[in-house]
């Protein structure tokens, strides 16, 4: 029977000391709900690895931009609740703001270079804002894995450098993007695109597919490739970047790998749509 916390960890960490003592591992999904299939493949990947399986919802307000949509972002806690026990999460947790930002705290951690680039351009408060929050949850959720999916590559990225530096004893898996039918990377923000915008937003996708298409056919100059994949992208929607890098410190490249990566991020209509795969 999954289990719902609501509000102070206390009774979480208790339950999860009794599954350490019986001598299960502890798996571990943080998701600010208004949760989609691809938050359950992310639970249903730790539950695959054999682990008691914990899913934290939380919106977490350090990381929206003073003119970002905090306010309006989408909640349903009992829906979220549905959603990850039927992907077989064993414990739901739903903490408040005050649990994880006590009036008395102060420190807040600072992300290096990893941050400063592609999404951390325009959004520069958002994976300091993530990278606190993800360090508060770990310590109190102490799992063996934690779960994340490659559609944020870049967060990614970040949360296995910050895991590395502060030689937290927890493995990062990252899951692969989960996809709509028509190939629009599973968003909770998807939900605000209208009908009409559909395949304006699937723009990312089609890019994606270009630039796989293009190494296939034996392009291997970025710079080329980024100027003609450019000139393609259409009016209407806004674009934030277009970028090939390397998977682990995403520095740029100009020659294409297998394993590159091209990052795209846009704007439609306000709602933020992001993207990312390998060329290979």
């Amino acid at each position: 029977m999954s289990q719902r916390i609501d509000g102070h960890p206390y009774e979480m960490i208790q339950i999860l000391e009794h599954q350490r003592r019986e001598g299960n591992t502890i798996g571990f999904v943080p998701t600010m709900g208004s949760l989609h299939r691809g938050h359950q493949a992310l639970v249903e990947a730790s539950r695959n690895d054999g682990n008691f399986t914990v899913v934290s919802v939380f919106v977490n307000p350090a990381q929206f931009g003073p003119n970002e949509d905090f306010d309006t972002y989408p909640r349903d806690n009992d829906r979220d609740f549905e959603l990850a026990t039927a992907a077989g999460g064993d414990l739901v947790w739903y903490p408040d703001v005050a649990d994880l930002y006590p009036a008395e705290a102060q420190t807040s951690v600072l992300p290096g270079d990893l941050a400063a680039k592609l999404c951390g351009v325009s959004r520069p408060q958002f994976f300091p804002g993530i990278c606190t929050v993800v360090l508060k949850l770990l310590n109190l959720v102490r799992p063996h894995q934690t779960y994340f999916g490659e559609k944020d590559f870049q967060q990614l990225a970040i949360i296995r450098r910050m895991v590395a530096d502060f030689y937290l004893n927890v493995d990062v898996v990252g899951c692969a993007t989960v996809r709509e039918d028509d190939g629009l990377a599973m968003s909770s923000r998807n939900r605000y695109l209208k009908p009409a915008d559909r395949d304006i937003a699937r723009t990312l996708y089609r890019t994606l597919q270009a630039a796989k298409a293009a190494f296939a056919a034996g392009e291997r100059d970025a710079t080329a490739l980024k100027t003609q994949l450019t000139e393609a992208w259409p009016q209407g929607l806004e674009l934030d970047y277009l970028a090939f890098r390397e998977p682990e410190f995403l520095n740029e490249v100009t020659q294409l790998e297998a394993d590159t990566r091209l990052f795209l991020g846009a704007w439609l209509r306000g709602i933020r749509l992001i993207d990312n795969a390998a060329v290979g």
